[in-house]
Parts: C-alpha cells; sequence; structure tokens
C-alpha cells in the first residue's frame, strides 16, 4: 500500500511536474488566505478548558462577578497642587462618559465629598482634607509624595475585544487632556497586561519565524553547500509553514503563547525533512537521469522519512491527554506542521528538481541523504581514497565499533544517568504564574508591580457559594463563620468580603435573627453592592484578600480552605468551590505536574505500538531504549541549569520522544537494511554509522538551530522552552549516534541466539560480537 502510494507520487511527478507544481501553489495560495482568519488568544480559556465544570464555573464567574480594573498612575512633584488635582478631576470626568465604564475614583472624590462638592483652592487646605482621611484609605489613594492613583472599574463580563476598544478610548482621553508641566500617567491593570501581553506575542511571532528562517539560511550555506540550490530546502520550509498557519486559520485555531513556541520547532523540524529528500535527490541525479533521480527519492526516502515523522507525530499526539488547551492546541499544531513540511518537501523538492533541469555540483564524497540503499556510491568510491587528517564519518564508525563490541557498560552508564533524572525530575519546579511568562520589562508589568509594591497584593482568593438559597439565614450564617474561622486560621488571608459584609453594615453590625429580618436588611443594599456579592438568590461569592503569594502557596492555601470547606460542612444544598485566578492557576500547577508525566508515558506507548506494527520486528523496540534515556538526561540537564516547568516545557517529554524516534528510527532503518545485507551486527552497524551517522548529524545540526531561535523570544516562557528543546535535540543526536549501536548490537546478539535455538542449538549471544567485521561491498 505505502509502496503503491509513492510509485504514484513519483510517476505524477515525472509525468506531470508543472501540473504537481501548480497544485502545490494552489495549496499554498489557500494556506494564503487562511492566515488572513488567524487571531490571537491570551485569555483564561488557554489554561482550563471551557467544556469542563471548571470551565464553566471559570465562566460563570468571569460574567456574574469578574469586574477588570484598569488604574492610571498618576506622577507628579506634588500631586496634591491645585492643578494637578484640576487635571485629575477633569480626566475623571471624561472617562466616565466613556462606553462600559462602571466607575471611576480618585482622591478627588473625597476632596470634593469633604469640602462641599468642589476641589479645595489651596495647598493648605487640601493637606487639612488629606490628613482627616482614614489611614488605609489614604495610603491607597495618595500613597506617596510624588504620586496618586486612579480607579477605574470597567462593567463587568466585557470581552477581551471590549476591554481592549475601552483601554483604547481612555488612552485617547489621557492623550488629548491637557497635562500639566511635569505630571505622566501611566496605565495598569489586568485589561493593560492582557492587550500588551497579545501585543508582544505578535512582535515574537514575527521574531521568532524571521529569526528561524536566517538561522536557517546561515546553516544551508554552511552544511549544505555540497549541493546545488542548497537553499531550496529554506524555501520548502517557508511554503510549508505559511500553509500550516493557514490551515490553522481555517480550522479556527487561534494564536497563543504555547503555539507561537511551536513554529520554530516546525521549521526546524521541516528542515530536516527537506535537507534529506534534497540530499537523496542529489545522490541519485549524480548516477542517472532526473526522473529516475524522482522516482528513487520518492520511492526510497519518502516511506524512511514519513515513518520517522509519524513517529515524531506521536509524541505529539500524546499531548492530546492534557488538561491544559494550551498543550493541547501545541500538539495539534505541531502535528500540521511536520505533516504539511513533509509533503511540501517530499512532493516539492522532487518537482522543483525536474522544473530546474537540477545539476549536480562536481562530485565532493559527501552524503547526507537517508533510505534504503542512500549514499552507496558515494561511501564506496571514499573507501578507495587514501584519506588524511580528521574525518568526522571515520569518528562515528570506529566509535560506533567500540560502542557495539562493549553495549553493556555503555548502556549501564547512560542508563544510571537516565534513573537520576527521573529520580529529581519531581524536584523541578513548576510555573504557573502568567506574570512570569511575559518580559520582565513589559510596560504593564512594571506597572503591576508597581501598583503592588504601593498598596499591596492586589490578588484575592474567591469562593463561588451555589446552592437551592444562598440568601437563607442558615447559609448566610455558615458563610460568616467560614469567614472568621478562615481569617483567624490563615495569615495569608487579610481580610473578607461577602453579601454578609453589607448585611452586617445595613443591621447595625449585628446578624438578623429570623429569615423575614434577613430579607428586609438585603433589600436595603443598594442593588450595585449587592450584585458584587449575590449575582441571584442562587449565587453568591466569598472575596478574601491576600498577601503577595508565591503560586505553590497559593495552591496549598487553596487545597486546606477547600479541606475547611469539609470540615465546616455547608448547609445541605450548598456548595463551595474556588473560582477566578485562584482557581484557574493554582489548577493549572496541578495540571501541568500532573499530565506531563502521563504525556511521557503516553509518548512511550504511542511510539513502541507504531514501530511493532509498521516494523513487527524485534529490532522494532531497540529505539525505545535510547529514548528513555534521552528523557531521563533532559531532566537532569533542567536540573542543573535551573530550568523550571510552565505550560511549555511541560511538552518536553513527549516532544523529546517524538524528536529523538526520528534519529534512532533512521539509524535502526539503516541497520535493518546493513544486518540483511552482511548479515553481521557489528559490521551491519559500522556500515549504517558510517553512511548514515554525517547524515542525521546535519539534519540534527538543522533542526538545532531552527529550535534556537526560541531563544530568542523576549517572553521567558518561550526563551526558557528554547534552551529545554536545544537540549533534548542535542541528546536525542547522542542517543541515536552512540546510544543506538550498543541497543542494536544486544539486539543482533538475541536474535542471533533465537535463531540458534530455532535451528536446535545454542550459540553463546556474545559470540556475534567477536565476529569480525565484513568489509562493506
Amino acid at each position: 500500500m505505502i509502496k503503491e502510494i509513492f510509485e504514484g507520487i513519483a510517476h505524477a511527478i515525472t509525468r506531470r511536474p508543472k501540473l504537481v507544481a501548480c497544485l502545490l501553489v494552489a495549496v499554498f495560495c489557500i494556506g494564503l488566505y487562511g492566515m488572513t482568519l488567524l487571531s490571537m488568544q491570551t485569555g483564561w480559556e488557554t489554561y482550563v478548558d471551557k467544556d469542563t465544570p471548571q470551565g464553566a464555573l471559570q465562566a460563570k464567574y468571569n460574567q456574574e462577578y469578574k469586574s477588570a480594573s484598569i488604574i492610571l498612575i498618576i506622577e507628579a512633584g506634588d500631586p496634591l497642587s491645585p492643578d494637578v488635582l484640576a487635571y485629575i478631576d477633569d480626566l475623571e470626568k471624561n472617562i466616565k462618559q466613556q462606553q462600559n465604564i462602571e466607575s471611576v475614583g480618585s482622591i478627588t472624590d473625597y476632596l470634593k465629598a469633604y469640602n462641599g462638592g468642589s476641589l479645595p483652592s489651596s495647598k493648605d487646605e487640601t493637606l487639612v482634607l488629606v490628613n482627616a482621611l482614614p489611614e488605609d484609605l489614604r495610603s491607597t489613594l495618595y500613597p506617596s509624595n510624588v504620586l496618586t492613583l486612579v480607579q477605574i472599574k470597567l462593567t463587568p463580563s466585557l470581552s477581551e475585544d471590549v476591554q481592549k476598544s475601552v483601554l483604547n478610548n481612555i488612552e485617547s482621553v489621557i492623550d488629548s487632556s491637557p497635562i500639566p508641566p511635569g505630571v505622566t500617567v501611566e496605565m495598569s491593570g489586568s485589561p493593560a497586561f492582557a492587550q500588551q501581553m497579545g501585543a508582544g506575542l505578535t512582535s515574537n511571532m514575527g521574531i521568532l519565524i524571521g529569526g528561524a528562517m536566517i538561522l536557517m539560511v546561515i546553516t544551508m550555506g554552511i552544511l549544505f553547500a555540497y549541493v546545488r540550490h542548497r537553499f531550496m530546502p529554506v524555501l520548502l520550509v517557508g511554503l510549508g509553514l505559511i500553509t500550516s498557519l493557514g490551515l490553522m486559520g481555517l480550522a479556527g485555531i487561534s494564536l497563543n503563547m504555547a503555539v507561537i513556541g511551536a513554529f520554530p520547532v516546525l521549521i526546524g523540524l521541516g528542515i530536516d525533512y527537506a535537507i534529506q529528500f534534497h540530499a537523496r535527490f542529489d545522490e541519485e541525479a549524480r548516477k542517472g537521469s532526473l526522473d529516475d533521480a524522482v522516482f528513487m527519492t520518492v520511492t526510497r526516502t519518502g516511506p524512511a522519512v514519513l515513518y520517522a515523522m509519524l513517529a515524531t507525530s506521536m509524541g505529539f499526539v500524546a499531548m492530546f491527554i492534557s488538561t491544559v488547551p494550551m498543550i493541547r492546541s501545541f500538539g495539534l499544531v505541531a502535528i500540521i506542521g511536520i505533516n504539511t513540511c513533509y509533503w511540501f518537501s517530499c512532493i516539492g523538492m522532487p518537482t522543483l528538481g525536474l522544473l530546474l533541469n537540477y545539476k549536480p555540483k562536481p562530485q565532493t564524497g559527501q552524503c547526507y541523504a537517508v533510505g534504503t540503499d542512500a549514499c552507496d556510491t558515494v561511501i564506496g568510491k571514499e573507501q578507495n581514497k587514501k584519506k588524511s587528517g580528521f574525518s568526522y564519518a571515520d569518528f562515528l564508525t570506529s566509535t560506533s565499533v567500540k560502542i557495539a563490541k562493549n553495549p553493556v557498560p555503555v548502556l549501564l552508564l547512560a542508563g544510571l544517568i537516565a534513573l537520576i533524572g527521573f529520580q529529581i525530575d519531581p524536584t523541578i519546579p513548576v510555573s504557573s504564574d502568567e506574570n512570569a511568562f511575559v518580559p520582565s520589562d513589559m510596560p504593564a508589568k512594571i506597572n503591576i508591580d508597581k501598583v503592588t509594591r504601593i498598596i499591596g497584593a492586589t490578588s484575592t482568593a474567591d469562593l463561588m457559594v451555589q446552592g437551592s438559597r444562598v440568601t437563607d439565614l442558615d447559609t448566610v450564617k455558615w458563610i460568616k463563620e467560614f469567614q472568621d474561622y478562615e481569617l483567624a486560621h490563615h495569615k495569608e488571608l487579610t481580610g473578607a468580603t461577602s453579601i454578609v459584609t453589607y448585611i452586617l453594615q445595613y443591621n447595625g453590625g449585628a446578624m438578623p435573627k429570623t429569615q423575614a429580618e434577613l430579607d428586609t436588611v438585603i433589600a436595603k443594599i443598594p442593588q450595585s453592592t449587592k450584585e458584587a456579592y449575590l449575582s441571584s438568590p442562587m449565587n453568591g461569592i466569598v472575596r478574601f484578600s491576600t498577601t503577595d503569594m508565591e503560586m505553590t502557596q497559593m495552591n496549598d492555601l487553596k487545597e486546606q480552605m477547600e479541606k475547611e470547606i469539609k470540615f465546616l460542612e455547608p448547609p445541605v444544598g450548598i456548595t463551595v468551590e474556588p473560582a477566578g485566578s485562584f482557581e484557574l492557576y493554582t489548577s493549572l500547577l496541578g495540571s501541568m505536574s500532573e499530565s506531563k508525566d502521563q504525556m511521557t508515558l503516553l509518548g512511550f506507548i504511542f511510539v513502541f505500538a507504531f514501530l511493532i506494527l509498521v516494523y513487527r520486528h524485534l529490532h522494532a523496540v531497540s529505539p525505545i531504549i535510547p529514548i528513555i534515556f534521552v528523557v531521563g538526561w533532559n531532566a537532569v540537564m533542567m536540573y542543573l541549569i535551573g530550568l523550571t516547568y510552565t505550560p511549555l516545557t511541560a511538552t518536553l517529554g513527549s516532544m523529546t520522544i517524538g524528536v529523538a524516534a526520528e534519529y534512532t528510527i533512521l539509524v535502526m532503518e539503516r541497520y535493518a537494511e546493513e544486518e540483511e545485507r552482511l548479515h553481521n551486527p557489528i559490521a551491519a552497524i559500522q556500515e549504517s554509522v558510517q553512511k548514515i551517522g554525517s547524515a542525521i548529524t546535519v539534519s540534527g545540526l538543522a533542526t538545532f538551530f531552527g529550535f534556537s531561535a526560541l531563544c530568542l523570544a523576549t517572553f521567558p516562557i518561550i526563551s526558557n522552552f528554547g534552551i529545554s528543546t536545544l537540549i533534548a535535540v542535542g541528546f536525542s543526536l547522542t542517543g541515536a549516534i552512540f546510544i543506538m549501536p550498543a541497543v542494536l548490537s544486544l539486539m543482533g546478539q538475541l536474535s542471533e541466539w533465537l535463531d540458534s535455538r530455532k535451528k536446535g542449538h545454542t550459540v553463546p549471544p556474545t559470540a556475534a560480537s567477536e565476529t569480525p567485521a565484513a568489509p562493506a561491498e
């Protein structure tokens, strides 16, 4: 079946190359259109699936209780001067007139309230009024003698697009208002943070893709100089990447931090495929006609690279088990991308070769092709020449033979390091704080940190109270008891606000004694105040203010509070659950910790099943062993250099399985081909490494440089992922070139022993390792 498909592709290219090229151009044009449909996503839906109970709770919380706020930080030499106060008052009036503004508050409101409705006329009058304000209020409105704050509360339940529009309107108001000399106005708050984060991600996408393509041009110029049209792989990858983006747009897949981080990965893997097809086409073009080169390239290298690409896809498929949508989107985009780049290379390279009437450069003795019978001609000629100086191919060959003859010590050492890695992996920190994912110099982050330093932590621990009747007297009493208990037992909680707070306020500080009395008090509370904490008689919220905490501390607090909710036993029919960012980011922490191990295990299972299904031979399990080692080595290196797990690096295990599978499968395939020809494991290892070692090294280096573009990102979450992927690629090459010979040696010995058992006599398994290497044919 596979053979017939690739033969059909080869015949189509040789008979109708222009038609095939037109079809590729048509697919590319569809991709260009699809790119116009792409959108950026930075909201909570990138962290939790909206179709799950947790997602439904988060959506309900956002709709009914989350009210985004914008904080204007106004700095001046004297914020209390009459000119500055008049400016703030005018600014506040203009902002109130904008749509979707619920309220605007600043120090001027209190000054006018205490001064008969007008601002004080002198600095001395202003100081008297300010000093009369309660200390906690004064520290919020006028935290220093060079700074004051204006707090703008937006209408609840606004979409990200509407919030962005409101933010732009406020910026326009600020720009159009005459500002006194020496006064600066900066914006802070979650809408400004989200807007700048989206703009920064869009900018980083251009940096990453552009950087990766430039690195690919440099890499091809240096490593691929022996072929004609050396930059053709870059062109093919560019076409494949744009088509992938278009397919994402047509499928409605939004861009997010993980998806943007996937692009250099796609370029790195895509250039690998393009190099292998180009190298094979160049080799075959030296032997005969271009039609024969097309046929051999497509039918021999096509299936080999296809199997490697599908094995890589298995690692990405494992990401679908994650409960984090961002991680699943990374896996989906990676699968789409590598498949698109593969087919553009498999079909596009031979087609362009025919249309350009490809003529190989004079023979150099180099060959980076893979697949059945690849590099046989070049290697055969080189063996007849006397070489001088260092040869990388000779180094690989001699080293692989030494390893193959002494496999056990090599595997024991490699396995020991991997075992250490698996032991220390659980100790590597997991980070789910969005504030740590963005650049430290992003203005919105700087301003949020500034506000936090001035007025303390703005984070809250919110809990949704739901049930048949939240306004029952028993429920209200329980909420009061719960608030008091939590404040008494957790120093991290600095205050609590709920409908109970206003019931006490409007009832003289006492709890109503009857349901009728309670209903009367609730009716007195202003509707706007009531809706902030009681959206309906069946839904309310308890909001605890907190100190500034690390995400792990917040997660510990949430878990303890959940236990205490069960201990205090809410009334029958009432549920109390964490919500908002208190639930979102702490759940993300647990989801990453749990899913990263599950993804890695599932990746191993998928690749193992794929190898058994495709090859149906004992050798099929050999790539799994180096891959296991590589995953363990990754953990050791992450621990040594201090990397943490994030929604991106959490994919490292399953992604490494996919990347390492490609290189190890290519070595295994070549070994199987040589072993069938030579019937000697050691000789087969020597020949396979000699013919394919340089090829996968070049492919690996191209992939390495493609991945290295991730390090150019200004977002720490992406740049740290880049570092971890470089480690993974380096170790994957090491596993394929230096560990696979040891594994294949043992597998060869085991196969010979099993064969001898079937024939009725036993040959010690070690005998094979003593057999001298057969000369290459």
